[in-house]
C-alpha cells in the first residue's frame, strides 16, 4: 500500500494554486513522482507504482532506457545540434535512412517522410491538408468515438462531444460514420458504402477516410481486418485516401510495428507519433505516399518541425525492430495479458465485463461506469497506475511498456483484482 510522508493536498499545492485547471492526470494520480526506469515509478515519498500507462503511449520502450540514455548525453555532450527546424543535420539524415532500412523496406512500404509539428495532432493536421490538397475536396469521413487531437482540424474528425465542445467554433467538412461493430447486427461497410453511391446522402465524395485500427480513447476499440480491407477497397474504388492514425496503436503497441500489417492494407497516409521518439521526447512522422508528397517549400512548416535530440532516441529504439523476436514478445505479452483480464472478468460476474484490444493495447469495458474511476483510484493506492478510456470513461486501458516481463504484468493485474475487490466492497 502506498504510504505519504505529508498529506496529498500539501503535496499538490503547488498544482492547485499555479496550474491551469485544464490539468487532468495529476488529479487521478494526486502524488509527485520523482523518478522512473523500465517499467516502474517512484513518487519523492519513494512509493513505488507500476505503470499500465506508459505516458498514454510514449513510452512503448520503458522508463529511461540505458542505450537511449547513453546515445543522447553523448550527443548533447558533443554538442551536438539540438534545434534546427528542416535543416539537414546528422541526426536527421541517420533516422530517415534507419527508417527506411529497418522499418519501411522489410515490409515494402514506400513513403516519403514529412516531418510535422512534434504532436500527434500536428501529423494528422498534416495529413488532412496534404489529403484535401491532392483530391481538391473538403469532406473527410471519420468514425464514432474516434479520438485524432485536440487542435481544430483533428477535433473535426474525433467523436468526444465534450472535447469537440471545446474547439469554441463549429467544426465543418467531416462526416462521422459508424465503426466496425459500432452497432450490434448492423454491416457498417454496406452503410458507408450506401452513403457513397447514394446521390441523396447529403455525404460529398470525400478526400479520405481516417481511421485508428484500434481506438484508443474511444474505448480500445478493435476493428477485425476484413473490416479494414473492406474500407481499404473502398477508398481504391472512389478515389479516396485512406488515413491511418497510428499514433498510440502504432510503434509496435498492438504486435507489430504499424498495427495495420496484419490486415495487409497499405495506407496512403500514416500519421506517427508518441512512441516513434524512443525516449519519450516530442516528436510525429506523416507518412505519404510519394505521389501525394504535393506539397510545396514551406506550405506546411513548424518551428519545431524535427526534434534532433528526439532523433537520437530514434534511431536506438528502432534496434528493437532490426528483428522478429520484440514483435514476437509482445504478442505472447498480449496474450498473457488478456488471459489474466479474461480471468479478472470471470471472477466479477458483477461487474458484466468485456474484453477489448489486442496486443499491449487491451482493456476491460465495465457495464457499471460508475466504479471505473473507483477502481483506478483503489489501484493508485495499491501502487499501480491505470487509466480509463471511452465516451463515458467505462473501459480500464491496460498500455504497459512493452518491455514490461510477465513479473510485472501478473504484480499489475494482482493489484488490480485487489482493487477492483474494494471497490466493490467498500
Amino acid at each position: 500500500m502506498v504510504t505519504t510522508t505529508v498529506t496529498e493536498t500539501d503535496k499538490m499545492k503547488s498544482f492547485e494554486e499555479l496550474e491551469s485547471t485544464v490539468r487532468s492526470y495529476s488529479r487521478g494520480w494526486p502524488t509527485v513522482f520523482a523518478k522512473a526506469k523500465g517499467y516502474k515509478i517512484w513518487d519523492t515519498d519513494d512509493n513505488e507504482y507500476i505503470d499500465f500507462f506508459a505516458g498514454a503511449g510514449v513510452l512503448n520502450y520503458g522508463h529511461n532506457d540505458d542505450s537511449m540514455q547513453e546515445k543522447m548525453i553523448d550527443y548533447i555532450r558533443n554538442n551536438g545540434i539540438l534545434h534546427s527546424l528542416d535543416m539537414g543535420s546528422t541526426s536527421r539524415k541517420e533516422f530517415l535512412e534507419r527508417f527506411k532500412e529497418v522499418i519501411l523496406e522489410p515490409r515494402n512500404l514506400d513513403y516519403k517522410v514529412m516531418f510535422p509539428g512534434p504532436t500527434g495532432t500536428n501529423s494528422v493536421e498534416s495529413a488532412l491538408k496534404i489529403a484535401r490538397k491532392v483530391t481538391g475536396r473538403d469532406t473527410v469521413i471519420s468514425f464514432t468515438n474516434a479520438f485524432h487531437g485536440m487542435t481544430i482540424g483533428s477535433l473535426s474528425v474525433t467523436a468526444n462531444s465534450f472535447k469537440r465542445h471545446g474547439a469554441g467554433i463549429p467544426l465543418h467538412h467531416a462526416v462521422s460514420m459508424p465503426f466496425d461493430n459500432y452497432m450490434e447486427d448492423q454491416d457498417s461497410i454496406a452503410y458507408l458504402e450506401r452513403f457513397l453511391e447514394d446521390g441523396g446522402s447529403g455525404v460529398a465524395l470525400p478526400a479520405a477516410i481516417i481511421l485508428e485500427t484500434v481506438q484508443g480513447e474511444g474505448g480500445i476499440n478493435a476493428a477485425r481486418m476484413d473490416w479494414l480491407k473492406k474500407v481499404e477497397e473502398l477508398c481504391k474504388r472512389w478515389d479516396i485516401l485512406l488515413i491511418i492514425d497510428d499514433v498510440q496503436a502504432g510503434c509496435g503497441r498492438t504486435g507489430t510495428f504499424f498495427s495495420f500489417e496484419p490486415a495487409g492494407i497499405d495506407p496512403d497516409i500514416v500519421c506517427l507519433s508518441k512512441s516513434i521518439g524512443g525516449a519519450g521526447l516530442p516528436m510525429a512522422l506523416t507518412l505519404i505516399k510519394p505521389e501525394f508528397d504535393q506539397w510545396g517549400p514551406g506550405e506546411h512548416n513548424g518551428t519545431f518541425r524535427g526534434n534532433n535530440l528526439a532523433f537520437i532516441g530514434a534511431i536506438e529504439a528502432l534496434d528493437y525492430w532490426k528483428t522478429d523476436d520484440f514483435s514476437h514478445a509482445i504478442k505472447e505479452k498480449g496474450s498473457s495479458l488478456h488471459k489474466g483480464i479474461q480471468a479478472i472478468i470471470d471472477k466479477y460476474p458483477e461487474l458484466k465485463a468485456t474484453h477489448r484490444g489486442r496486443g499491449l493495447m487491451q482493456g476491460i469495458a465495465v457495464a457499471k461506469p460508475e466504479l471505473t474511476d473507483v477502481i483506478c483510484s483503489e489501484a493508485f493506492q495499491r501502487g499501480l497506475i491505470i487509466e480509463t478510456s471511452g465516451p463515458q470513461d467505462e473501459v480500464i486501458k491496460f498500455l504497459p511498456p512493452l518491455i514490461i516481463d510477465e513479473k510485472g504484468l501478473q504484480q499489475g493485474l494482482s493489484i488490480l483484482d485487489e482493487s477492483i475487490k474494494a471497490a466493490l466492497n467498500p
